[in-house]
């Protein structure tokens, strides 16, 4: 979705409120810290003065004692507004991160399948850490600029009323207009460089999982060049950026000595109508040559903000996607009693899969569901699993629509074991319980014999202590497979849903298998999606369903 840089500002400043304390002393301290170092500056104006002996409010060596005093607490002030800044902006980003990931729950399975992972993996990364730009270097001063303006267009206009307007003009022009101004030339340039930094991690992650295929049929160099394509492209973009960013600093720089100069002749042609004194010509013109650093650190963000402010849009698609099932709670806990399907429909990007099925599933029974591959099997147990929203037709767990069951319920109540297991980087032992937390030892090793991997785990050097590579590149297929089924084991829920469980194991496992599962029979209900014509033996019932309808 694409939202204006407004609404995207106005967003990210509302996820301040936790810490809108800190913003405010962070404000504060930072607007007396600009004061500070404007009025070194004022006040060597009034020492200039003083040893041409017209009148100041203060002696030289008062105004000297005060230029001390206010250079010392600037660099007090200016630590801790940027110490109170940082603090809030990495509070946030954690907070950030924690929604993020709360949010692809929510969103996960349905509306991440075909997803660009590496794409992902940018958002979570680079675009959050982005993100720190614009709680620790543009809130705060954001609003140390408005009050600091207030503060000195008052100072200025105490000489004359003409000044303190043309002060605020300037103030304007450079904090607001040449923002703004850069921001337009700008254009799509952040979004463009944003999305592009997304495929190209995208594109790394997805060559690193192909290397193999890649070295096999010696499509390295090609592999290469697409990637230096890309890296050049995104370069390019960021180059562009930057041109844009330097253009415009030169031309703030460049208004503010007009503006300056302005100020100096307004001051003049004041003082030559007898309207000011000479304190009335140099003490504006000194304040304003003194007081643009708020502004002109506003200025500075105009082209940075792009990037910014695109990161921060690919955020917010994540934290306000509505996920296709919605989580459901405040229902009344039920025990399982069986499953059913009743005329039930379902399309996937436009596509019917699933055309008015009906099949029972009853208590401590083994179904089997074959047909050919994009029949609707899976589609089937991911119904039952809720990770889409059914319709038209009802799928019923314990005689209740899933819809109508707790989200949490709904899952203790069954155990999905889907074609590829995914492992973490992590032992073993540590994958197996991801199903159950507080699984003990013994409950581990009786769920890995059932699923035929504990003699293999056993051969390993650290046994179940075993770190498993990245994505399990370590372990064959079969053997993510049996992982698989041991977590399903070991999660014990009354009902298993399993999505060709024995696809890349051996008849001898197989057989194993089918027997751990063939005595589970009555404690368990187990739904058997398969090719395989031997693992349907097991099956109490078989349904073949063909173009998502039964045959």
């Amino acid at each position: 979705m694409k939202r204006s840089g407004f609404k995207v500002m106005l967003r990210l400043i509302g996820l301040v409120q936790p810490l809108a304390g800190f913003m405010v002393l962070a404000i504060l301290m930072g607007l007396a810290g600009h004061l500070c170092a404007a009025f070194i500056t004022i006040f060597g104006g009034y020492a200039v003065l003083n040893l041409l002996r017209f009148d100041t409010p203060l002696s030289l060596t008062a105004i000297f004692i005060s230029v001390g005093v206010f250079a010392l607490l600037r660099g007090i002030l200016r630590y801790a507004e940027q110490a109170s800044n940082h603090f809030i902006a990495f509070k946030l980003l954690a907070l950030i991160r924690d929604k993020v990931f709360r949010a692809l729950r929510r969103l996960c399975p349905a509306k991440l399948e075909g997803r660009d992972r590496g794409d992902l993996i940018a958002v979570i990364t680079s675009d959050i850490e982005l993100l720190e730009v614009f709680y620790a270097h543009t809130i705060s001063p954001a609003a140390i600029a408005g009050l600091f303006t207030v503060v000195m267009c008052l100072f200025i206009g105490s000489c004359h009323w003409a000044l303190g307007l043309l002060a605020l003009g300037a103030y304007v022009v450079v904090g607001v207009a040449v923002p703004i101004l850069t921001s337009r030339l700008s254009g799509e340039d952040g979004m463009v460089f944003r999305r592009e930094s997304g495929e190209l991690s995208a594109f790394v992650l997805d060559s690193l999982r192909g290397l193999d295929e890649t070295i096999q049929y010696g499509q390295g160099e090609a592999r290469l060049a697409q990637m230096n394509a890309r890296t050049d492209a995104l370069s390019e973009s960021e180059s562009k950026m930057k041109r844009k960013a330097g253009y415009s600093m030169a031309v703030t720089n460049t208004v503010i000595l007009l503006l300056d100069l302005a100020m100096l002749f307004t001051s003049v042609a004041l003082y030559s109508r007898g309207q000011v004194d000479f304190t009335g010509v140099l003490i504006p013109t000194v304040a304003l040559m003194s007081s643009f650093g708020p502004c002109v650190a506003l200025a500075n963000l105009g082209s940075t903000l792009q990037s910014t402010f695109a990161a921060g849009n690919r955020v917010l698609d994540i934290l306000e996607e509505a996920p296709l099932a919605e989580e459901v709670s405040g229902q009344a806990q039920v025990e399982f009693t069986g499953a059913a399907a009743e005329n039930l429909s379902f399309s996937y990007g436009g596509e019917q899969v699933l055309s008015g099925l009906s099949l029972d599933v009853p208590k401590g029974k083994v179904v089997g569901i074959v047909g050919k591959s994009g029949s609707g099997k899976s589609t089937f147990l991911k119904l039952l699993m809720r990770f889409w929203q059914a319709g038209p037709g009802q799928v019923r767990v314990s005689g209740r629509d899933v819809g109508q069951i707790n989200t949490q319920n709904l899952r203790d109540m069954e155990s999905f074991v889907t074609q590829e297991t995914h492992l973490f980087h992590d032992s073993i032992k540590n994958n197996l319980r991801v199903a159950k937390l507080d699984a003990t030892d013994e409950e581990i090793v009786a769920a890995c014999k059932k699923a035929a991997v504990h003699d293999f785990i056993m051969t390993l050097p650290k046994g179940y202590d075993t770190p498993v590579g990245e994505l399990g590149g370590t372990l064959s297929g079969g053997e993510r497979q049996r992982l698989g089924l041991a977590r399903a084991f070991l999660h014990d829920a009354p009902l298993m849903l399993l999505d060709e469980p024995t696809s890349n194991l051996d008849s001898l496992n197989e057989a194993v298998i089918l027997k751990s599962l063939g005595q589970e029979r009555g404690g368990k209900t187990v739904v058997l999606v398969s090719h395989r014509q031997s693992t349907m033996r097991i099956a109490d019932r078989v349904y073949s369903v063909e173009n998502g309808r039964l045959s």
